[in-house]
């Protein structure tokens, strides 16, 4: 069998892809690979137009293919002849079902009729799909196979309750709350004494150019006035106008007395006033001041250095995209400010997993201040980690945190627990799979009216879950005070998240699976070289 593999994102877009929809996509596709290359040859293309020719190269080499696309279902091709399969990662319970855009594809039943089966990430999206499609629809619930890639972590930084203290790098920039004088009052603008404002410095005016005279009325000019004013007054009588002709008559009136014969009559009499004849004083000359605007634009870290901060102490960790609307991470670092608000030891440690540092920057500086002061610390790591500085970031957590609305997966979440790190988290969607009271604090939540991503009438078809505030807070109090006072406690969840992770997510459990859904049979070789290569790149 040959499995044909196609994201939308691959190795040399990885770095730049942070944050797009399709991101999570490339790393599933990449745990995936070692299972399927045990099954047979897998050939990764780097665009769906490959697809067919490729197929019809394999089929007259009498060879079976299937094409397997790590997209949704709307962003999948469906005029292949190549037999194809989606890889679907979906957290609401329901899945889009109206043609919108003149696309069939958004509605995913059409889709995944076409294709006659399909493959999810979790039982919560397989149960969504039979939904619509019928309990006998053939879905395929496979987690991406990725427990044994940190068996090296695991072996190079066990677990401990409280770190003595690591070093965290990264290309980007670190932002931490200890070195940023966070304060309340920093958000408006400061109100100085009088004392404190400075006196304006005084500008010596210049000087204004002597006005010419006006030209002396001699009779004949009186007489041009007088002409050009009966002319104005009969253009107000013959031609339309937007004033009326009486109105018109009395302004070129009024102006002909002004500038024709008022001079002469005596000044008691004049009808004029004063400040109308006499030319106005000349202006005080003023300073130019440049304007400022009313919001000026923040200074944003660089970017394109290599940095690094150390960390110690209860550490908490969590892997995220700020611009997600799913990943609730408000809640998550106000419930530790608070939870922690007096413990000097503790420190929540957040991977940003999006390239636009200004479109979180003001917000998260924001809110930081808005919580000071507080005795527990921030850090906030913005970049791109190669795999070694990721491994850094494994082995110094004592715990994963997860405050999800919902959840296709969380590859996160379940890499951490694999290098055996206790997590907080909630146990719905996606992580309803593999998080329970023995490898996690858990994090109460009720359903919610939702909408479906790509819905651009933003109607509410679905649900989502709303994580409880005090339950997140909870968790943080109770997981700290185990690090610290029962050691022995948390070791023991460590191990069972170590323990769940290789029963859900081994090489050998996943390979079982596909092995039974598409008929296929593993060769022991094939079984051993992919373990071998199960960290290779695509």
């Amino acid at each position: 069998m040959n499995f044909i593999l196609y994201s939308d994102v691959n190795d040399r877009t990885i770095s730049q892809s942070l944050g797009r929809p399709e991101y999570s996509y490339y790393f599933v596709l990449k745990a995936y690979r070692p299972v399927l290359e045990s099954l047979g040859q897998v050939h990764v293309v780097s665009s769906a137009a490959e697809v067919d020719p490729l197929y019809r190269q394999l089929q007259q080499a009498g060879q079976d293919s299937l094409f397997l696309s790590f997209a949704p279902p709307h962003k999948t091709p469906i005029d292949l002849h190549c037999p194809m399969v989606c890889v679907i990662a979906w957290e609401y319970d329901s899945i889009p079902s109206e043609v919108s855009d003149d696309d069939p594809r958004h509605d995913w039943r059409q889709t995944l009729a076409r294709h006659g089966r399909v493959i999810t990430l979790s039982t919560h999206t397989a149960q969504a799909i039979r939904r619509s499609l019928g309990e006998d629809f053939p879905v395929l619930v496979l987690p991406t196979p990725l427990w044994e890639r940190f068996a090296e972590v695991r072996r190079d930084y066990p677990s401990v309750p409280v770190n003595p203290g690591s070093t965290l790098q990264i290309k980007g920039c670190i932002i931490d709350s200890h070195a940023l004088g966070l304060s309340a009052d920093g958000l408006i603008a400061p109100i100085l004494d009088e004392q404190q404002i400075p006196e304006p410095e005084a500008i010596e005016p210049v000087p204004e150019p002597t006005p010419e005279p006006p030209p002396e009325l001699t009779l004949r000019r009186r007489a041009f006035i007088t002409r050009h004013y009966l002319y104005e007054g009969y253009k107000a009588l013959a031609r339309p106008s937007e004033h009326t002709p009486l109105f018109l008559l009395k302004h070129n009136l009024r102006q002909w007395y002004r500038e024709a014969v008022s001079d002469l009559l005596p000044s008691a009499i004049r009808e004029e006033r004063p400040e109308l004849l006499e030319p106005a004083p000349p202006a005080p000359a003023v300073a130019e001041v440049p304007a400022q605007p009313e919001h000026p634009q923040a200074l944003l870290p660089d970017t394109r250095q290599h940095v690094q901060i150390d960390v110690s102490g209860v550490v908490y960790v969590s892997v995220f995209n700020p611009e997600d609307g799913r990943k609730n991470w408000h809640h998550l670092i106000t419930a530790f400010c608070w939870a922690m608000r007096d413990a000097d030891d503790a420190t929540l440690v957040l991977k940003i997993t999006q390239n636009d540092l200004s479109s979180y920057y003001v917000h998260l500086i924001t809110l930081l201040s808005q919580l000071s002061p507080f005795a527990c610390r921030v850090v906030v790591m913005h970049g791109y980690l190669e795999d070694e500085e990721f491994a850094r970031l494994y082995g110094a957590a004592s715990f994963y945190v997860n405050a999800s609305r919902c959840e296709g997966l969380c590859l996160p979440l379940m890499e951490f627990m694999s290098c055996a790190r206790p997590v907080i988290a909630p146990n719905h969607t996606a992580m309803g799979d593999y998080i329970d009271e023995r490898v996690a604090f858990i994090v109460k939540s009720g359903r919610e009216p939702a909408i479906w991503p790509e819905d651009a009438r933003i109607l509410y078809r679905t649900l989502r879950h709303r994580p409880d505030w005090g339950s997140l807070k909870a968790a943080y109090e109770d997981s700290y005070a185990m690090a610290k006072n029962h050691p022995e406690a948390y070791l023991a969840m460590a191990a069972a998240a170590n323990e769940r992770m290789h029963e859900y997510c081994g090489f050998a459990p996943v390979q079982q699976r596909v092995e039974a859904f598409f008929g296929l049979k593993a060769t022991s070789e094939s079984s051993a070289m992919a373990l071998a290569t199960g960290a290779a790149s695509c």
